[in-house]
């Protein structure tokens, strides 16, 4: 928009600026007319060709300078945009279409579809089948909780004080705590039915244990009487769920066969779970570094309240080193194909994004708020690249082996 309004006034003036000078400039040397000589008109013209010239690069020097502010005001707005957006929570000019949309956490939703993804991956490499019938009943069972997940937190986080100023808080937003905890828990019913079938369905009772101790990880996480979130574990339940449990139970699922119901637990698909884990329980942790004070103040003690956020903010450089080095580690014992290696490298750039992001802002609570998007974002390319690799090696068994 600063760009947009910049550019108004630079076309048309500027344009008629030069047609001045050019003009001034044959007018004082040319006032001689026709006695003028055949040398002295070619004077002329490389004298009017010099002063163009000159004249074109002082209105260039002055268009990039124009140019410059201009981006410079808009990536002042860009940058002010976290900050702003921050503020605006604690307003009370806030539109209701936005706090719905917080409330929403559509972005966190990707922790449902990563380890569902890599898992088929990694069963698709086993036995090159893929089922898209279970893959998509099994997507909409564990969106189902996920949202028993986001709801449940609010209502909890609601009876404690720690929501008490949120006003994107589905139950602020309602208005009713029974009405948010009724939809929670028939989110969670409906989701864990449609996992019991489909494990049922295919024969595959490992599968329905798995992702049965992944539901209780959420659980003892944030549901009383444990609530273990407030006492520091909720990173370590986390990676659990969503990493050897979560991803290993999906790949158990949509690898099953007729001639093979159920799959050997490779190191291939313990290696890549635990890569799943990691990524999520990133977000987890960076999502706490804009409310250190308030969970402090109801006695959440995160690993952020422990810590601090500047040491916080080493711990997600070392993470993120963590993460690429396990990952290449697995590519040299042959844990992981070449492919994954190779691709998942390439997301390289988005951890620098996400280390130096937090290492800028850890001490603005107005910006560190985004601090877990970008972790969103790392973990869904991550996953991506993850999923893609073992399909890849697949396809290509004789390039990636």
């Amino acid at each position: 928009m600063a760009a947009a309004f910049c550019s108004l006034h630079q076309g048309p003036s500027l344009k008629k600026l030069q047609y001045y000078n050019v003009r001034q400039s044959y007018a004082t040397r040319s006032y001689p007319g026709a006695r003028t000589s055949n040398v002295s008109k070619k004077s002329l013209m490389c004298c009017c060709t010099a002063q163009n010239f000159a004249c074109g690069i002082r209105i260039s020097r002055l268009e990039f300078k124009k140019g410059i502010q201009c981006w410079r005001a808009f990536s002042g707005s860009i940058a002010n945009y976290a900050d702003n957006a921050y503020e605006s929570e604690s307003g009370e000019d806030v539109p209701k279409a936005t706090l719905i949309w917080r409330a929403v956490k559509l972005p966190i939703y990707s922790v449902a579809l990563v380890p569902l993804t890599v898992g088929g991956a990694a069963a698709y490499l086993e036995t090159g089948i893929f089922s898209a019938r279970r893959y998509f009943s099994l997507l909409v069972s564990s969106i189902l909780i996920i949202t028993w997940l986001n709801l449940s937190n609010d209502v909890y986080d609601f009876d404690t004080g720690a929501d008490k100023n949120k006003k994107e808080s589905v139950v602020n937003l309602v208005g009713s705590r029974s009405m948010a905890f009724i939809a929670a828990y028939s989110s969670l019913l409906l989701g864990f039915a449609g996992l019991a079938w489909t494990s049922m369905g295919e024969g595959n009772i490992h599968a329905i244990l798995f992702l049965a101790c992944a539901i209780l990880c959420g659980y003892v996480y944030q549901c009383p009487p444990f609530r273990l979130s407030y006492q520091g574990l909720g990173e370590p339940l986390c990676f659990a769920a969503f990493g050897p449990f979560a991803t290993s139970a999906f790949y158990l699922l949509l690898g099953s066969t007729s001639e093979m119901s159920i799959l050997p637990l490779t190191g291939t698909i313990l290696s890549a779970s635990l890569l799943v884990g990691f990524t999520t329980t990133l977000i987890l942790f960076c999502s706490h570094f804009h409310q250190v004070e308030e969970d402090e103040a109801v006695g959440k003690f995160s690993p952020l309240v422990r810590l601090g956020t500047e040491r916080g903010s080493g711990v997600v450089k070392v993470a993120v080193a963590m993460l690429y080095s396990l990952l290449f580690a697995f590519g040299l014992s042959r844990a992981l194909p070449l492919a994954c290696i190779l691709l998942c490298s390439l997301t390289l750039p988005v951890g620098k994004l996400v280390v130096g992001f937090v290492e800028e802002n850890y001490k603005d609570k107005g910006k560190i708020f985004m601090a877990k998007y970008f972790c969103v974002r790392l973990h869904a390319l991550f996953g991506a690249a993850l999923a893609s690799g073992l399909v890849a090696a697949r396809a290509f068994q004789g390039y990636f082996s």
